[in-house]
């Protein structure tokens, strides 16, 4: 496969990247085997960079969209190597295929609380989910067969993504206290959010039903330690898995304030080790806080 052209560098610097490329692909699998992510260049009205991934495991349509990198071709390929640096696929640099490119809807989600979203939008959000779909799902018709087949591309692309930050934490996540132990003044900053219903306080009001919506944080402490906790919803939706405007609704970066709070349980995924807590008092200023 021929290099293609890079837009806003110089032969000396096209050439330069190109060989940080291939070394950075020495020793990894082939793409037969294994696959292999593309860096897509940018095309008209697409500015940005873009990462894909080609699965040899899937027909038709073989090479699935993940997400926008950087207008800037450096940029763009330190984002791409820094995230899939402990991954054994390589990684190369391709011009956008109309053909072999553009979805026809088959990573479409048609069912429960994430219809009408994308699988890539999945990897993002809620990865717990996507892996729900490539091995819990069953699929009934043969549409359905390649969309299970989709997720399982993209959750092997979320294994990847893992690697980098398992390597990175297996030395030094611990949890913090034991079991039952009563936890005080925390300084938490948020990393994830995952909304869900809770099936105990959903109801109708007439027709109109009503759903209470959780909050599901995952936050690290100032040395990097994973700690997990739930925030209930006091005041009900209409809509499933949407806050109601009531609610103070907590994003990655925010900084949140714990009170106290008690250890209920403690476990390891993918190397790291998480604190869950329950009955969660946050500090009177804890919604005042914002991103730094």
């Amino acid at each position: 496969m021929a290099n293609p052209k890079l837009p806003g560098i110089t032969a000396s610097e096209q050439a330069l990247l190109y060989a940080k490329l291939n070394e950075y692909n020495r020793g990894r699998a082939s793409f037969k085997e294994a696959g292999v992510y593309f860096v897509v260049l940018p095309r008209p009205g697409k500015p940005y960079y873009s990462l894909w991934f080609y699965s040899p495991l899937l027909e038709k349509q073989s090479i699935i969209y993940i997400h926008n990198l950087s207008p800037d071709i450096n940029e763009s390929l330190r984002m791409a190597s820094t995230m899939l640096y402990y991954s054994q696929r390589c990684l190369i640099l391709v011009e956008y295929n109309e053909k072999r490119m553009h979805s026809n809807g088959d990573d479409l989600i048609p069912f429960g609380k994430y219809r009408g979203h994308f699988l890539h939008e999945i990897l993002k959000i809620d990865p717990s989910y996507l892996s729900w779909i490539a091995y819990k799902f069953t699929p009934k018709i043969p549409k359905q067969e390649r969309f299970v087949k989709i997720a399982q591309a993209y959750h092997s692309i979320h294994l990847d993504f893992m690697s980098r930050k398992v390597k990175e934490m297996r030395r030094e996540s611990r949890y913090l206290g034991e079991i039952g132990e009563k936890l005080t003044d925390l300084s938490l900053k948020v990393m994830r959010v995952r909304l869900e219903d809770d099936p105990y306080k959903t109801r109708l009001n007439g027709n109109i039903p009503q759903f209470y919506v959780k909050q599901i944080l995952t936050l690290n402490d100032a040395s990097g330690n994973s700690v997990i906790m739930t925030i209930s919803s006091k005041n009900p939706t209409s809509v499933s898995c949407t806050l109601s405007g009531l609610e103070h609704e907590y994003e990655p970066g925010q900084i949140v304030y714990v009170a106290s709070a008690r250890v209920s349980r403690r476990y390891e995924s993918y190397g790291i080790k998480y604190t869950r807590l329950s009955h969660v008092k946050l500090a009177n200023f804890n919604a005042l806080s914002n991103h730094p």
